[in-house]
């Protein structure tokens, strides 16, 4: 015990977590978590306590962590010798169409996460639930767009939702293999505002961390469904709520995808709810466009 608390003490940040993470996941994702945050709210004071004085160690806890880590890479090897997603090659290539997230029970909503201007100090609110008969996922709560004082914040009034990143045995990074579909299918019920829809990847270099591609969703309101279908051609990239000059189509392989969410902030105080039957992909046959935006080289040869 004394020797992994040396361990801790000493190693660099990023060594801690790629060597450490696998093993002592749960023990770690608080201090983690609050390691890798890159916000502190303007005017507040740094914590005093290292991330490792935190830690509860239990060698119980360890094993058992150890013993799920390893019948996760069973089954992962299992699926892989099947073939791709643990379906047959043949099925996979004539997939059409596909349920990527339906939302059942408690356990659908698990996996997704939601937040709002209030981790930058605004007063937006947003909550998660199951909708009606267990059918639906409901989102809901009230924008505010009151900025926050402490003389640094210029605008607030955002909530969101977003699925949880994959992860794999050993605390591996998965990624999502959609090449095979073109567009994004959703069965949405809302209140008439607009969402945008995000796409977020994992970037290669760090100053690609707010990368993100996005693309609107508009609901009517009303009783009614409605079935909402978004090619991926039609998704942009932005960084930190700007449009980029050098846009480029989305990497829908498994080298670059990592979840999806959406986001509201229309700027409109007030309440808000939309209510998700489900997620899914469909290859659309007849969509045949690649990309719908204009691409230049930035400073071509002359």
């Amino acid at each position: 015990m004394a020797l992994t608390v040396t361990f801790l003490n000493s190693a660099g940040r990023c060594c801690r977590h790629n060597v450490l993470h696998p093993l002592f996941g749960p023990l770690l994702s608080d201090s983690m978590s609050k390691l890798y945050s890159s916000y502190r709210r303007p005017g507040s004071q740094p914590e005093k306590k290292t991330s490792w004085q935190n830690i509860d160690f239990s060698f119980k806890k360890g094993i058992d962590v150890l013993k799920t880590q390893l019948s996760m890479l069973k089954k992962e090897t299992e699926d892989y010798l099947i073939g791709p997603g643990g379906h047959p090659f043949s099925q996979y290539l004539l997939e059409q169409t596909r349920v990527l997230w339906e939302f059942r029970s408690q356990e659908d909503l698990n996996k997704w996460v939601i937040s709002s201007d209030v981790e930058i100090g605004g007063k937006s609110e947003v909550y998660l639930k199951l909708g009606r008969n267990n059918q639906a996922a409901l989102l809901y709560g009230t924008l505010n767009t009151e900025v926050p004082r402490d003389g640094e914040t210029k605008y607030s009034g955002y909530c969101s939702m977003r699925a949880k990143p994959p992860v794999g045995s050993f605390a591996r990074k998965k990624y999502y293999d959609w090449s095979n579909f073109n567009s994004l299918y959703l069965r949405v019920r809302g209140d008439g505002r607009p969402w945008m829809v995000n796409i977020y990847t994992d970037p290669y270099f760090s100053h690609q961390k707010d990368d993100l591609y996005n693309y609107f969703m508009f609901t009517r309101g009303g009783p009614y469904w409605e079935e909402i279908k978004i090619p991926f051609s039609k998704f942009f990239l932005s960084s930190r709520g700007r449009v980029q000059d050098d846009q480029h189509p989305i990497w829908l392989d498994k080298a670059s995808f990592l979840t999806l969410g959406f986001t509201i902030g229309d700027k409109v105080d007030g309440p808000f709810q939309l209510e998700i039957d489900f997620i899914g992909l469909l290859n659309d046959r007849a969509h045949t466009e690649e990309f719908a935006y204009e691409t230049y080289e930035k400073n071509p040869p002359v």
